[in-house]
């Protein structure tokens, strides 16, 4: 049930997600359910590949993609006041979804016993996969790579849940797990936390 909710609730903010991005960009109607579907799905797909698990399990999905492509109707028929303000609304969606999808991704590959490094990739691919070739898709700089912290807290999700820290049956567990990593990515963009760069002396 756990990871039922969380495939939704993470759908949901990267379906969501990708289409305000592609109506920012000005694409088509078919741009846009393709940039919302390739959000919301594009992580798992390459987490079933790297780590095992089966691909065929996304296309036994019919809820979830019936879930994302009635949200993207939804941010259709959004008023352009709010769209305009897409910069805010993809950063909460994005902590959303990274929070719901990393938590996923990780609790999923703990259930085929994967390893420790294993539980880490699923849980990071999952997390930021979607929002990567989202922002390839839309010809943009991927966000993971430059600006605040973002797939650390992914890669701390997949530690906590491969090392047992919290149970994974226990719901409540898990639940605050999703609050703090959705607060500490919330905390890294008000606060300007970022990695460092490494900046290549001029030739």
């Amino acid at each position: 049930m756990i990871l039922v909710l969380l495939s939704i609730f993470g759908s949901i903010a990267f379906a969501a997600s990708g289409a305000i991005v592609a109506i920012q960009q000005k694409y088509d109607l078919f741009g846009i359910f393709v940039l919302g579907i390739s959000t919301a799905f594009a992580g798992g797909l390459i987490r079933n590949i790297l780590i095992g698990i089966p691909v065929s399990m996304i296309w036994h999905q019919s809820t979830l993609f019936f879930t994302a492509i009635l949200t993207m109707v939804v941010v259709i028929f959004t008023p352009d006041f709010w769209i305009k303000k897409g910069a805010r609304w993809i950063t909460i969606l994005d902590a959303i979804g990274l929070s719901a999808f990393s938590v996923e991704g990780a609790l999923l590959a703990d259930q085929f016993h994967a390893t420790l490094i294993s539980v880490i990739v699923a849980a990071t691919l999952t997390g930021v996969g979607g929002g990567v070739l989202r922002d390839l898709l839309a010809h943009r700089h991927p966000i993971v790579f430059q600006r605040e912290i973002y797939a650390l807290w992914a890669i701390l999700v997949g530690i906590v849940i491969g090392m047992h820290w919290v149970h994974p049956h226990s719901e409540w567990q898990i639940y605050c797990l999703i609050v703090v990593t959705f607060l500490l990515r919330m905390a890294s963009v008000k606060f300007h936390l970022r990695l460092p760069n490494i900046k290549a002396e001029s030739l």
